[in-house]
């Protein structure tokens, strides 16, 4: 494997629904928005950035097994699997891939039950409340080299 960092961006469900649904917690930025400003930045930074969208879990855990061995970070936008995904954190345990979690909105002024995550513990980092905005500053922080190698 060369030396180039490799992220997987996981697009949770609804996420197809951004610019249209609860503006005040989300943004007006698409899906498509997103991905191509983060293509555009990534490719500037040296990052191989490939995305998935996902709304059934399997397929979820599907695609985590598919980048095994071949990707140094996971960012994911769980949506409810963070309180409900169980196979989720194992098969991020099994693969066993950098994990970051993302919120675009602050998930921690939002209702008492999204406050809990089966992910935090297994988690190299907290993207929490700052928009796409806050996935471009993970981004950036990558820029200089992939400081965990691909196991």
């Amino acid at each position: 494997m060369d030396d180039q960092c490799y992220v997987l961006l996981l697009n949770r469900p609804h996420l197809n629904l951004l610019g249209i649904r609860k503006l005040d917690k989300y943004d007006c930025a698409t899906l498509a928005n997103i991905i191509e400003d983060l293509s555009a930045l990534s490719g500037s930074l040296g990052i191989k950035l490939s995305h998935f969208k996902f709304h059934a879990e399997h397929i979820l855990i599907d695609r985590i097994h598919q980048v095994y061995n071949n990707t140094n970070f996971i960012t994911i936008n769980p949506a409810a699997l963070t309180y409900t995904g169980i196979i989720l954190c194992d098969a991020m345990l099994i693969v066993n891939i950098s994990l970051i979690k993302i919120y675009l909105s602050n998930v921690y002024v939002r209702e008492p039950f999204c406050h809990y995550s089966y992910l935090s513990d297994i988690s190299v980092n907290l993207i929490c409340g700052l928009s796409a905005a806050g996935i471009a500053v993970l981004y950036r922080q990558w820029s200089n080299a992939c400081l965990y190698p691909i196991n």
